[in-house]
């Protein structure tokens, strides 16, 4: 099947699996984005923990990715990289940021806002010591988002790391670690009939969270 404009404007799906009530909705956002992301281990959606990140460079034009959530708690939302990565470049001019989790299978969606900020050199070098040492080695091999000549260059280079650890863990590298987005707005999306979904949006305003519900 040819995929035309015709095509895309009448590929649609009706949402109806489940509704989304103020009341069904914890006070603290942090405590429901848990519940949420335990329905998704539970209905054993393919790595749950995928997000959209996206950051704005200097001139404020978007930039997105997918990136992996691995870690969150009332502080909030904790992922790993390479600072000098373009997403780090970007967090490091203006340290913002946006989340979107979309789990089709349970049609739900959150999106997160918040501030960014560095994870501590501890807390950076526990997680890159639980990674399996050839992410480890790819982390130290991989001079990420800069432009390299070939495949070649990158598989060897690899290779000439792992040669020299001797397959054993390497040292994390001074220009990777983690971040912090902390949230100051999140809303939860629950896919509902006729595109009248639910949206409940919670923002942080004066240090405690205002829940509202806003219109599809």
């Amino acid at each position: 099947m040819q995929v035309t404009n015709e095509f895309l404007q009448n590929l649609r799906q009706d949402y109806k699996s489940a509704s989304l009530d103020e009341s069904d909705v914890d006070q603290d956002p942090i405590v429901q984005f848990q519940k949420w992301f335990q329905h998704a281990v539970d209905a054993q959606i393919y790595e749950p923990n995928v997000m959209t990140l996206a950051t704005a460079d200097k001139a404020g034009r978007p930039d997105a990715r997918i990136v992996l959530l691995k870690g969150v708690d009332g502080e909030g939302f904790r992922f790993f990289t390479n600072y000098l990565s373009t997403k780090g470049k970007e967090l490091k001019r203006n340290p913002y940021a946006a989340l979107v989790f979309f789990w089709p299978e349970l049609e739900r969606q959150v999106r997160v806002e918040g501030t960014v900020e560095k994870l501590d050199k501890e807390t950076s070098e526990a997680y890159f010591n639980t990674r399996p040492i050839a992410s480890q080695i790819g982390a130290v091999a991989s001079p990420q988002s800069q432009v390299i000549p070939n495949r070649s260059f990158l598989e060897e280079k690899f290779e000439e790391l792992k040669a020299k650890s001797n397959d054993k863990a390497v040292a994390k590298p001074a220009h990777w670690g983690g971040y912090i987005v902390k949230p100051t707005r999140i809303e939860f999306w629950q896919g509902r009939r006729s595109r009248l979904h639910d949206r409940i949006n919670f923002e942080l305003i004066k240090g405690v969270w205002t829940k509202t519900r806003l219109a599809p």
